[in-house]
């Protein structure tokens, strides 16, 4: 097997001829990531491939090109001359396309010829897939079809990243490097992930709403999973949360207090909280398994909700323990007309407000709070880097609107006499992009824009509304966003007076009600400091960003300390979507970042 004090000892032709076949008839890959290694050598195996990685990026369109078109076809002319590299031979037989039905062969060649076609060079896909062991054909050939909607240059960059994960899995071959943890994380959302609520099971769909069958199965899972990694107490509590503690070395100790949500929203992905819970837990076993304890305890929190989807409640499970839990969400009542207290009672808890209330934690008894999480954006994925750190949680605001023109006949009212209530909410659609776009992110660098934001009018309504008539209404939703609260509510500002305006010119009334409020949550700078000593350690660059999304982090940020690590999702970061992704070598980092950090704290 071969060892990075192997490599780094060879010289410019022994370090090609040893990573030769990592990317397909391009050895000047390995040339260059020699020429720019540093003093001493690449320190870790994620150091090497971060570096290939860089190669290819700084290699400019052209030379990427050539690197795409060295590939061969699946199931293509090559594999059937048998003129295939070694690397290729092995991974498209452990996929199985050199035993095709004469149907799925004809397939892939019709789409082999639609794919060269529309983007001139040819489809690219990482067969292993992101445990590293085979995709099955019908998998390949559902990603074969989807990825032809794509627009040429997003492909071009998906099949640049697909080459990087071709590459990434035979180095991990020639190191004799297996991602076990990563593959225990992976293979534990996989099992969750067969747990899902009536109706979307039977399509095949993941959704897992508080304290359905589906949920409670899977906090029925975690718990039996807790108590195999070695935790010292398992328990759910009132509000449903799956709780493990594994003791310091003392039980009364301070505790590292950590997890995140395992509820889904509808259709969703595998990864979306249950990665914050599986990544600790792997951490966990690590330790009973070496027989170590550290001087604090470490206590993950399997949150019962986060998505608010069955009931209007968001951030429940998080909020319990900061003593947010609203007594009236009891008495909500689901789209069947089950309260939350039935809902409660049904699945043996207690459902009243006195246990629920028992939940607060006394801030003084932790450390503080850490969260491992899967982007859910295309930031860390368009930059080839497997992990990121957030700086912040960003503030949010909504609103539900209306423009109120007057209807009238389409073909008779003059263009200068309409008050069209839709081409108001047109142009406020536009200015809310142009303003929240004047805060960009800075891609590229190792950090995203400071106070970047985002504005969204995800709704857009003509009750009503006809072909042939000039709308006199239009509803609509705002969804606005910033790193920062001044920079939030700037732009909120900035929305509102611009509304107002366009009313006024237009000669419309309006409405708009404040529906939600949430402050950013910054990241605590001495914990974004140890997730960043933890990246580096790891031999990879710190790259910063803020989280768009919310998190059960920015409710602990209300108790104690809090900070967080991102995950890159594959498929551009696609998350809330069947589609999310992440690969088991990413799970294997994040394992390794947090065990890092453990040691940190453990050490100071």
């Amino acid at each position: 097997m071969l060892t990075l004090a192997r490599l780094n000892a060879a010289n410019a032709a022994e370090f090609s001829a040893l990573l030769d076949g990592i990317y397909e008839h391009s050895p000047w890959i390995a040339e260059r990531a020699h020429a720019a290694s540093p003093a001493g050598g690449y320190v870790s195996l994620p150091a090497l491939k971060r570096a290939l990685v860089q190669v290819v990026r700084d290699a400019g369109r052209e030379v990427q090109l050539a690197l795409v078109r060295a590939h061969p076809e699946l199931a293509g002319k090559a594999m059937v001359g048998q003129s295939l590299t070694a690397e290729s031979t092995g991974e498209q037989s452990r996929a199985g396309l050199t035993n095709c039905t004469p149907a799925e062969f004809a397939t892939l060649q019709r789409l082999n010829a639609d794919y060269n076609a529309k983007f001139g060079f040819p489809f690219l896909l990482a067969v292993r897939g992101p445990r590293g062991e085979g995709l099955s054909r019908a998998q390949i050939i559902a990603s074969f079809q989807r990825r032809l909607a794509n627009h040429p240059d997003f492909e071009f960059a998906e099949a640049l990243r697909h080459i990087h994960r071709i590459a990434e899995i035979r180095l991990n071959d020639k190191f004799g490097l297996v991602p076990v943890r990563g593959r225990q994380v992976w293979d534990w959302a996989e099992a969750l992930a067969v747990h899902s609520d009536a109706g979307f099971k039977e399509q095949g769909q993941l959704t897992v709403t508080y304290l359905t069958p589906a949920h409670r199965a899977v906090a029925a899972q975690l718990q039996q999973w807790m108590h195999a990694c070695g935790f010292d107490e398992v328990t759910l509590d009132a509000v449903g949360n799956v709780v493990g503690v594994y003791h310091g070395t003392e039980a009364l100790a301070p505790r590292l207090l950590t997890g995140s949500h395992y509820d889904t929203v509808r259709n969703g992905g595998k990864y979306d909280g249950r990665l914050g819970i599986l990544v600790p837990m792997a951490v966990v076993a690590g330790l009973k398994q070496a027989g170590r304890r550290l001087p604090f305890g470490v206590e993950v929190v399997g949150f019962a909700e986060e998505e608010g989807q069955r009931y209007k409640a968001t951030f429940l499970g998080s909020g319990a323990l900061t003593g947010h839990f609203d007594p009236a969400w009891l008495d909500q009542r689901d789209a069947d007309g089950t309260t939350m207290r039935q809902a409660m009672q049904a699945a043996g808890l207690p459902a009243t407000l006195r246990a629920i209330q028992a939940l607060k934690r006394d801030a003084a008894r932790y450390l503080g709070f850490v969260e491992v999480h899967i982007e859910q954006g295309p930031l860390l994925d368009a930059l080839d880097l497997p992990l990121g750190v957030v700086t912040s949680i960003n503030g949010s605001v909504r609103y539900l609107g209306e423009f109120i023109g007057q209807a009238c006949h389409a073909g008779t009212t003059p263009m200068g006499q309409r008050r069209d209530a839709a081409c108001a909410a047109a142009e406020l659609v536009l200015f809310v992009e142009r303003r929240a776009a004047a805060l960009r992110e800075c891609v590229g660098t190792n950090q995203a824009g400071a106070d970047a934001s985002v504005g969204t009018m995800g709704m857009l309504d003509v009750p009503n509304g006809s072909i042939n008539v000039v709308p006199g209404r239009c509803r609509f939703s705002l969804d606005l966003r910033a790193t920062t609260n001044p920079a939030r509510d700037a732009l909120a500002a900035d929305v509102r007076a611009e509304l107002q305006r366009i009313a006024s010119v237009r000669g419309l009334d309006f409405t708009l009600e404040e529906t939600m409020a949430a402050s950013a949550a910054p990241s605590h700078p001495a914990w974004q400091q140890r997730w960043e000593a933890a990246v580096q350690a790891l031999g990879l660059p710190v790259y910063r960003l803020p989280s768009g999304a919310g998190h059960d982090a920015m409710k602990l940020h209300e108790l104690m300390p809090q900070a967080m690590l991102f995950v890159r999702g594959g498929n551009a970061g696609i998350s809330h979507n069947p589609l999310e992704s992440i690969s088991d070598d990413d799970a294997e980092l994040c394992v390794a970042a947090f065990g890092h950090l453990v040691d940190q704290l453990a050490h100071t």
